[in-house]
């Protein structure tokens, strides 16, 4: 059964596009699992350049408009890992009703063992059209204030939509002192932690190479 999966921050800048790459990569490379990475982020996308896809014809922006079958979207990365990009120009929203993204994925997904949707920041139109289209959340944080508390208003969402929360991944930590601790981000979210992932200058240099950390 294919599990579709949002991933989810309150607030932009803390890796989350960084994560579902990784994760989507780690899963197909290493567990050999067939898996769709979606970038639903049509206004602020960033996907498809963190692994070079700049020029591409057919996005998650043309198949709304319904100008591309989805299975036309999808630009393979590496063999049981596929992409489907947001377009990167603002003409291209235009026409775009990112409502419409539930529906079309529904129809969509057979044969995935994953389908990771990469959300847009925060709790607008577009990042509650990404949770709708799935059935589990995963969320992304760093371990601060502002961040933990947008994880917070994201798991009382996620409920009321009836949607599984998987649990939380602690993204860029430092393990410096002014940082929340791990016991006080459970204890605020609720939320079993599943990873931290501490800073580190290879993302920087992955981002450069056009290629994912792991």
């Amino acid at each position: 059964m294919t599990r579709v999966i949002s991933v989810v921050s309150g607030k932009g800048g803390v890796g989350k596009t960084t994560c579902v790459l990784n994760l989507a990569t780690v899963l197909a490379a290493k567990f050999n699992q067939k898996v769709a990475v979606v970038d639903c982020n049509i206004t602020s996308s960033h996907l498809g350049l963190q692994i070079g896809l700049y020029e591409t014809p057919s996005t998650l922006n043309s198949v709304l408009r319904r100008e591309t079958k989805i299975e036309d979207a999808f630009y393979s990365y590496m063999p049981k890992m596929q992409i489907l990009p947001a377009s990167l120009c603002l003409s291209e929203l235009e026409g775009v009703d990112i409502k419409k993204l539930g529906g079309l994925f529904k129809k969509s997904f057979q044969g995935y063992d994953y389908v990771l949707l990469d959300a847009a920041a925060g709790f607008g139109k577009e990042a509650l059209s990404a949770m709708l289209a799935s059935d589990e959340v995963l969320f992304v944080t760093t371990p601060d204030i502002p961040s933990v508390t947008d994880i917070v208003k994201g798991k009382d969402l996620a409920e009321k939509l009836k949607l599984k929360p998987l649990g939380l991944v602690i993204n860029r930590a430092r393990n410096k002192g002014f940082e929340l601790k791990k016991e006080e981000i459970t204890h605020l979210t609720s939320l079993p932690i599943l990873e931290t992932i501490p800073e580190d200058e290879r993302v920087l240099e992955s981002l450069g190479a056009k290629m994912p950390v792991v």
